[in-house]
């Protein structure tokens, strides 16, 4: 609904129920706002524009036409403020019509987010709106024949019955305090009282262009159990999103819902389920419904979950049936684009929660994990940034986040770690590996989607970020300030044995490689900035060369798995120098007993680095080896979704068991395994098809929707031989390449890219 024209002037005449804000203390009612007004006739054409903040439903005589859960977008509204645009000719009639809105907390008044300091943030009010509608009647355009609805201080406004909400702790809601058509023509709204005028908020005014949240899935418990807490419901899976309650209950029965990721002893924890470290444990991640009596639906309006598990309290044995509650799992609405499968069941697992992660932590733009934090954390995105474009949809979304990132950076260049932010994540939490989100994002949106605008739309921020960087180089010619090579596995998050120095500087050295394509695809009015972009690579790489790398045994400093795939990957050794270099990396595999010693700066590149060596089949079995720490050992323990840290065990202390940043192994399945490398060589227009023949498969396939078709790769080992099956559209230039001695039957290895089967030879083979 949002394809209809837009002013150019939005409105401003903000208003809220009241001055008074929740909190944990203090609770304030989420306000219903309403206004009555009259037409003469059914409107030829109505158009509403509306922001409220935090988040808001908007009901035309009744009807919900919100666009999706958590309007507008989450956003710091001293930076941008969002609107929303709906087409509502359609339900306005002749006579009586009402606006309804019903706003909730949002990213306005979140003190679940203290501990980012979002409880001290500048902007932080009651919830506030404001919209316009404007109908033309009887198809003339002509002032007289225009009704135009503003919000102003005659609108009514009166409690709902959600009696608190909070983005991260969860909503409360009172069933006995429900108004019955309160968004209905012939509502009689005595005892309701007018709005009064709020505070304009700071940021810039625009329309969302990201796609909404919706519900993508409705999941049943697999079994229902009674504990000594309460009920346990487990709906199979560890995801995102709320609970429809469906309960017969007694007037002021109150039934609390206490969502969790996993159980210790049968019960379930939440200890790992926390918002601020002083906050009772009863305030993480619960929902509370008081039963006005009979039949009720109930179904959180301002907040959602992270949850495998959800502990029911104040129920009667007969009410705790399955069908009590069904877990609606929520995401930013974004359509499948790629996909693999094979015939090894660990991988297709992995495939499987790598996917569910990356949807589970995308609400608007991209979270570090739905039960916790919910926080827009840079280097999260960066990391997951190609395998969620080879898979899914995100492109629109990412450049709306980018907008919001841009608004982020401070007068010297820099980012925070979190975005949006209320000025946290300056001094903590951020550095060039996280930092690199502003260049990675357009640099791979581009390089995937061909969308030159979102290169243009970046290119001064990254100029600045560029600059920012010459800053804080030290005298070695290094950079060490921000968070390295985190969560690695057997020890501390920020325990890395790859020095920050070197994970700082070759990250830069990315970035500024990066920036220096950007330009170079913008063109020669952009010369001056590619060739800024080229010097600070250079410098960066020949600081790197001469500081960070042992040349007599080729080693890069740290003498790690992180260190030296890094090294390998982002072009620190030479390519004359990357055999001796990656024989060095081998070493450093097998001296730590064959498992992955990486964390997610290294995890990100290793697989690959491998791969590209002829290694393929030594970097899956890191990946699926059923023993810990690897993500095999992950599926052993039963995950259903990715977790922040290599657990061994879930009976002790617990991280986070939803997170996406590791989840380029799906990347590496779609790009090493089935071949499919889209655009190799950066202009555009072609793909190359690299299979690997690993071990440890018998078949993989994979696909991924280009810009020009899709494409589609398939392999099957039968004996000696492998039948290859490749789909591309025919305006898609390239190669099929075979490595590692392949040959296709007529005894080569290389043939121009066309649609077609193959027979391919194992090397030595007849």
């Amino acid at each position: 609904m949002n394809d209809i024209a837009i002013p150019m002037d939005f409105p401003m005449n903000f208003i809220a129920a009241g001055r008074e804000y929740n909190t944990p203390d203090c609770y304030v009612a989420a306000p219903y706002l309403r206004k009555s007004f009259c037409l003469d006739e059914k409107p030829e054409s109505a158009e509403i524009v509306i922001c409220g903040l935090g988040f808001y439903e908007l009901f035309i005589n009744g009807a919900n036409v919100t666009r999706g859960r958590l309007s507008p977008y989450i956003s710091n509204p001293d930076d941008i403020i969002y609107y929303d645009a709906y087409d509502v000719a359609g339900l306005l009639s002749p006579g009586e019509n009402v606006i309804g809105v019903w706003l909730g907390n949002g990213f306005l008044n979140n003190p679940g987010g203290a501990f980012v300091d979002f409880d001290k943030a500048r902007f932080r009010s009651a919830p506030k709106a404001a919209l316009r509608l404007t109908a033309t009647l009887g198809g003339v355009e002509d002032a007289l024949k225009q009704v135009t609805i503003e919000t102003g201080e005659d609108f009514l406004t009166h409690d709902s019955p959600v009696y608190f909400d909070d983005y991260r702790y969860g909503e409360y809601y009172d069933a006995r305090k429900e108004i019955s058509g309160w968004n209905m023509p012939g509502y009689d709204c005595a005892g309701w009282k007018n709005a009064v005028k709020a505070e304009l908020p700071r940021g810039e005014a625009r329309i969302c262009q990201a796609e909404p949240i919706v519900v993508t899935a409705e999941l049943a418990p697999v079994s229902v159990n009674e504990t000594e807490d309460g009920w346990l419901y487990d709906f199979g899976q560890n995801n995102a999103g709320v609970c429809r309650l469906k309960i017969n209950g007694a007037p002021g029965q109150e039934v609390a819902l206490e969502f969790g990721e996993h159980l210790i002893g049968g019960r379930l924890s939440r200890k790992n389920i926390f918002c601020n470290d002083t906050d009772a444990e009863a305030l993480r991640q619960r929902d509370i419904f008081i039963c006005k009596g009979g039949e009720e639906t109930y179904v959180p309006a301002f907040t959602y979950h992270g949850f495998r598990y959800v502990l029911v309290k104040g129920l009667d044995a007969n009410q705790a049936t399955p069908d009590l509650l069904t877990y609606l799992t929520m995401s930013t609405d974004l359509k499948e684009r790629g996909g693999f499968a094979c015939d090894n069941e660990v991988v297709n697992a992995l495939q499987a929660i790598t996917r569910r992660s990356t949807l589970a932590n995308f609400y608007h733009f991209p979270t570090d994990c739905p039960q916790r934090e919910k926080n827009g954390w840079t280097a999260d995105a960066a990391l997951s940034a190609e395998h969620t474009l080879l898979n899914l949809s995100p492109e629109k979304n990412y450049a709306e986040w980018l907008r919001n990132i841009r608004k982020a950076m401070d007068g010297r260049g820099a980012l925070p770690g979190i975005i949006p932010t209320a000025g946290w994540g300056f001094a903590w939490g951020n550095g060039p590996a996280w930092d690199c989100i502003l260049t990675w994002l357009p640099y791979y949106v581009y390089r995937y989607r061909g969308d030159k605008a979102v290169l243009k739309e970046n290119a001064h921020a990254i100029l600045r970020y560029l600059e920012y960087l010459t800053t804080v180089i030290r005298g070695d010619g290094l950079i060490e300030i921000g968070l390295g090579d985190w969560c690695p596995p057997g020890r501390g998050a920020d325990e890395y044995k790859s020095p920050v120095c070197f994970t700082d500087t070759v990250v830069s050295m990315d970035i500024a490689a990066k920036a220096e394509y950007i330009f170079g695809e913008l063109g020669e009015s952009y010369a001056l900035q590619r060739d800024f972009a080229r010097g600070l690579k250079e410098r960066l790489l020949k600081a790197a060369r001469e500081r960070l790398v042992d040349f007599g045994s080729m080693t890069a400093i740290g003498n790690c798995q992180t260190s030296q795939a890094m090294a390998i990957y982002h072009g620190v050794f030479t390519e004359a120098e990357r055999p001796e270099a990656t024989r060095r990396l081998l070493e450093i595999i097998e001296r730590d007993g064959g498992f992955i010693d990486t964390g997610v700066l290294g995890g990100r590149v290793i697989f690959h680095a491998l791969a590209e060596a002829g290694y393929a089949d030594l970097a899956l079995e890191m990946i699926i080896r059923p023993e810990a720490p690897s993500y095999g050992s992950w599926v052993k323990m039963g995950a259903t979704s990715l977790w922040e840290q290599f657990q061994e065990t879930l009976d002790g202390p617990v991280s986070s068991l939803n997170h996406h940043f590791w989840g380029d192994i799906s990347h590496f399945f779609i790009r090493q395994l089935a071949g499919i490398n889209y655009n190799p060589r950066g202009c555009g227009g072609e793909a190359d098809i690299r299979p690997r023949f690993v071990k440890a498969l018998n078949f993989a396939e994979s696909f991924h929707i280009a810009p020009e078709g899709e494409i589609r790769v398939k392999w099957e080992r039968k004996d000696e031989e492998i039948n290859l099956a490749v789909k591309a559209p025919e305006r898609l230039k390239g190669y099929i390449r075979l490595e590692n001695g392949w040959t296709f039957a007529d005894g080569i290895a290389v043939k121009v890219l066309a649609g077609g089967e193959y027979t391919v030879k194992e090397p030595g083979g007849n």
